[in-house]
């Protein structure tokens, strides 16, 4: 395995010549670009969990520390301020001594409000990067957020260097950790509390550091596609479990979705079914393809589930002419996946931004970009029981396509996600989350 450090100097070469690149196309000196600093909640004295600026955690792995900023031209080494208070209130992140702090000029800031002594002096050829508009106004920029470099480096952005898929790589591989530790508390009974500080407890994580918000569904809870409540008291009988949970490492997400029986029944066949299902979208990510192509092609594999399994009495080419598919699959098969979630540039036709539509039919669907070599994406099919889809359903002209029966039978199950996270090589996909031993 190779080493991030061996890994990171390809990494910033490649960030260096995109700034270059796009500094000259937009006649720009330089980007600065800001970490973020503390929100305050309204009226009180707390903050919000930090969360720091992707552009920032780009070129470095520093994800814990705001009021810091890099200064880039694309040419000369880039700087670092690096933000380390006098605070006996708070834990002072010192700096870290790694494979990374000889790429760049590092300025120590003691005081936030001093920032301006050690950005360049005269702002006008250089571009703001970041999400207080307030700071960069009162900093004397007038470039903030240019919509031309932003456009750039998103659509850049979805092109993974090596350092970064192998950052990818060991943040699928922490998260199976947590995977495997929420099954096991899952199938010893316990409730969506105590799954999801197992989970937690396996990685060693408090609820903050996770790249979004964990979704631990017991029952029918699973047909709820954001279902963060977490219930404290354990089920009368369990049945059903999903989990869409990942891990950060270094600032780059995974994002893994799994989902559990209790009992060997007919709904653990359907899982074993829709987990073969998933695997064969994932054989059609291939460069050149089109990603809307398979998202569309998946509709009609799980319109021929519906009908292996009795939930439809008509052929899956009507079912999904219908468009009846969408009560039970009603959002995209995927997205781009990176130092975010869901990742940006997934609707870029080229790095001017031009944006690529969805079809009308499938307004969920997060990306719809042509599939390349070195992008990273989530392949997550699902087929869920979920009431107010199915009342529509149910009162509308195609009602009668449903085998209600059959259906109601699932109703307390909730529903099945399988989702997995994919690198695109030229000739092979690589699924990461396979890889790191969650079947």
């Amino acid at each position: 395995m190779m080493t991030l450090a061996s890994l990171y100097p390809s990494h910033i070469e490649e960030l260096q010549q995109r700034t270059k690149s796009v500094l000259a196309r937009e006649n720009l000196q330089g980007i600065v670009i800001h970490s973020g600093q503390e929100l305050k909640a309204f009226l009180d004295d707390t903050g919000y969990p930090f969360k720091v600026n992707p552009h920032f955690k780009h070129w470095l792995p520093i994800i814990d520390v705001p009021n810091s900023w890099l200064i880039l031209n694309g040419e000369d080494k880039p700087t670092l301020v690096y933000y380390q208070p006098v605070d006996f209130w708070h834990k002072v992140i010192a700096l870290p001594d790694d494979y990374w702090n000889e790429h760049f000029n590092i300025q120590m800031l003691s005081k936030a409000k001093d920032v301006d002594k050690l950005l360049p002096y005269d702002k006008k050829g250089y571009a703001y990067i970041g999400a207080h508009i307030e700071v960069a106004q009162a900093l004397g920029f007038e470039n903030i957020n240019p919509e031309g470099v932003l456009n750039y480096i998103h659509y850049h952005r979805a092109y993974k260097t090596a350092y970064e898929q192998e950052c990818l790589r060991r943040s699928n591989k922490l998260a199976v950790v947590g995977h495997r530790a929420a099954e096991q508390a899952f199938l010893a009974g316990a409730s969506e509390y105590e799954i999801m500080q197992a989970y937690l407890f396996a990685m060693q994580y408090s609820e903050n550091e996770t790249p979004y918000g964990s979704i631990v569904c017991v029952n029918e809870n699973a047909s709820i596609l954001h279902y963060t409540m977490l219930d404290k008291n354990k089920p009368a009988e369990h049945r059903s479990f999903l989990i869409d949970a990942g891990a950060n490492y270094h600032g780059y997400a995974s994002d893994i979705t799994r989902t559990y029986a209790f009992e060997q029944n007919s709904f653990a066949e359907l899982i074993v079914r829709m987990d073969q299902l998933m695997l064969s979208a994932v054989d059609g990510l291939k460069p050149g393809a089109s990603y809307v192509d398979l998202h569309i092609e998946t509709h009609l594999q799980i319109a021929k589930v519906l009908s292996e399994f009795n939930f439809i009495n008509a052929t899956p080419e009507s079912a999904l002419e219908a468009g009846i598919v969408s009560t039970f699959f009603p959002h995209g098969l995927g997205h781009h996946l990176g130092l975010q979630v869901h990742d940006v540039g997934g609707f870029m036709a080229d790095e001017r931004g031009t944006h690529v539509n969805t079809p009308e039919a499938h307004p969920f669907l997060r990306t719809s970009r042509k599939i390349e070599a070195n992008q990273v994406f989530t392949i997550e099919p699902g087929l869920y029981f979920i009431d107010s889809l199915l009342e529509t359903l149910k009162q509308s002209k195609h009602g009668g396509m449903v085998n209600w029966q059959q259906v109601d039978a699932m109703r307390p199950f909730g529903g099945i996600r399988i989702e997995d996270n994919i690198i695109v090589h030229k000739s092979h996909n690589e699924n990461m989350t396979r890889d790191s031993g969650l079947d």
